[in-house]
Order: C-alpha cells, then structure tokens, then sequence
C-alpha cells in the first residue's frame, strides 16, 4: 500500500510547514460525507500516532490512518493552478464515481 505525491505538491507542504514553524508532514483521510459517501480530508500534521501509516516522499512525509488507508491507497496528491484558484488535487485510482458537486466520491 502506498500513497506518493508530485514535486509541485511536495514543494507547496515543506514552504506552508517552514512558514507555520512547526509540522511533521501532512495527514490524509476521508470522512462520511456528502452525496456519494466519502470526502477526502487533509490537514497539516504536527505528530504521528503510533497507528498511523507513513510514507516519506520527496522530504515529505505523508502521513494516513489505518481506517483510510484502504480508499487512498494508490492516491497521489497534486498542487494544482487553474486560472485564479489553486489547491490540492487527489489522483486515485481506486475511485469509481464522484458526485456532481465534486465534493465527495465513490470507491
């Protein structure tokens, strides 16, 4: 199992933890949620639990949750610019559908 992300991802986390002066990583998930059932959930990690799985790519470790683990495995986290907005894109594979709104999806 495993979850990666792209330089442009890597580089946008170590300048938001260099900035905030503190952080281990960043802590992926998914929550219940919306129309299709699951939303993904990320946040900036300031330490690891003795459950939790990581995984070290490009100086960033990525840190995710046994319980969701199964739905992001193979997930790659991107940064992207589209016109005036940018963010964070999650690329699964295991992903089947996603609701209209584009908040949550379907494994």
């Amino acid at each position: 199992m495993s979850v990666g992300l792209t330089e442009a991802a890597a580089r946008h986390i170590t300048r938001y933890i260099a900035r905030r002066g503190k952080g281990v990583g960043v802590r992926l998930g998914v929550k219940t949620t919306g129309c299709s059932g699951l939303a993904y959930k990320i946040e900036f990690a300031d330490e690891v639990n003795p459950e939790d799985q990581v995984f070290e790519q490009l100086g960033v470790k990525i840190i995710v949750d046994p319980k969701s683990l199964p739905y992001i495995d193979g997930t790659q986290l991107d940064f992207v610019r589209e016109g005036l907005n940018e963010g964070f894109k999650f690329n699964n594979p295991n992903e089947r559908d996603r609701c209209g709104c584009g908040e949550s999806f379907r494994i």
